[in-house]
């Protein structure tokens, strides 16, 4: 099982699809990281080499930021927002959508599970 970036990524898939579980790299990126070094599309992490493998987390270390870093950038670009007490870091604070949709009716992934109101009914 080949370790990069923390992660350990699955040996029976593809290169490109098994570097898209690292937290960062997605489809377009992967693909952009096997061409540059020129792995085949079609190969399996279990077929790569030591050497190949070492190469693939060279090139992501050295051109992305990914795993923790980005974890721990968002996190403090969030905690900046609310330090600001800007309207998107106000959201941020109260658990609401922060990018302009309705809470009328929807949002029930960022406000949680509904809570009744007493006397209600009608």
């Amino acid at each position: 099982m080949a370790r990069i970036a923390g992660v350990n990524i699955p040996t029976q898939k593809r290169v490109e699809i098994a570097l898209t579980y690292i937290h960062g790299i997605g489809d377009a990126k992967a693909r952009e990281i096997t061409g540059k070094l020129g792995i085949p599309s079609e190969r399996r992490v279990n077929e790569l080499t030591d050497a190949e493998v070492v190469q693939i987390r060279e090139a992501i270390d050295a051109d992305y930021t990914v795993e923790g870093d980005l974890r721990r950038e968002t996190a403090m670009n969030i905690k900046r927002l609310m330090d600001l007490a800007c309207y998107r870091g106000l959201r941020h604070r109260k658990g609401l959508p922060v990018r302009g949709q309705r809470t009328h009716t929807n949002a029930r992934t960022r406000k949680g599970k509904a809570k009744p109101i007493a006397g209600k009914k009608k």
